[in-house]
């Protein structure tokens, strides 16, 4: 149960409330992550004051601040493409409207169609205090331990990166079974993930070369199944999709 509310006109003072020791302190965005029933007492730290909803481009990277909704992501004019049917798969209409970048990513599994893609333009993460810079695949294994006391400030999206998505699902509106993302730079770089399963996303391959993109997505499945589906399954499809992705890079 919210216990205090608290919306703090800087970054310096959300900080200081998240760092409490006296009560379980959490952030709040667009609220669609902890808007959940609970018998635990805690506050929350309601970042919206904070300035943190602006979108720039700025050289090959796209800098969206961390409380901007998946809706004015999905708006924007320059996201890779593919990236807007991944943010239209991951959430509904209604949820896009008030469900934040990085409260998306920070409560995805590996069914997340958006981690999955991130992960694939191995986008950086901005943290405070420190203005550190971490890759998402970082932020997911630090999760949620490594991320207490730290607020996401923005999520930095290369747009140079051209990014394929490919997915099976049990129906076009449900999370993916098995999906796959690919992502390739202007230098040859090619980076591919795989989700449909387990905690987070798997990175298959990052480099120059894309051979043996079947055989490396098939072992990222060796060990997927749950009430979804089969790791046999999984592997058959992965192969399928991974291919399908780099002969459209």
């Amino acid at each position: 149960m919210i216990v205090e509310y608290h919306r703090p006109d800087n970054l310096q003072e959300a900080l200081r409330l998240l760092n409490r020791k006296d009560i379980k302190t959490v952030l709040l965005g667009g609220g669609s992550v902890i808007n959940t029933p609970s018998t635990e007492n805690y506050a929350v730290v309601d970042l919206q004051n904070l300035d943190l909803n602006q979108i720039q481009a700025k050289g090959n990277f796209l800098i969206v601040g961390a409380t901007v909704t998946l809706q004015n992501l999905l708006d924007s004019p320059e996201l890779p493409e593919d990236l807007p049917a991944v943010i239209q798969h991951e959430a509904s209409y209604n949820l896009r409207q008030v469900a934040t970048v990085a409260g998306a990513l920070v409560s995805a599994d590996g069914r997340s169609p958006f981690a999955t893609a991130l992960l694939a333009l191995d986008a950086q993460i901005m943290m405070a205090p420190g203005n550190d810079q971490l890759g998402v695949g970082e932020v997911f294994l630090q999760r949620p331990k490594g991320l207490q006391g730290r607020v996401i400030t923005a999520i930095h999206i290369p747009h140079n990166a051209r990014l394929i998505y490919e997915y099976v699902a049990r129906t076009p509106a449900d999370l993916p079974i098995v999906c796959i993302a690919a992502a390739a730079w202007p230098s040859g770089r090619i980076r591919l993930t795989a989700g449909g399963f387990g905690d987070v996303p798997a990175l298959v391959l990052d480099g120059p070369e894309a051979g043996g993109v079947e055989l490396a997505a098939r072992d990222a499945y060796h060990d997927a199944s749950d009430q979804w589906a089969s790791s046999d399954y999984r592997r058959e499809m992965a192969a399928v999709l991974a291919k399908r992705c780099i002969n459209s890079l």
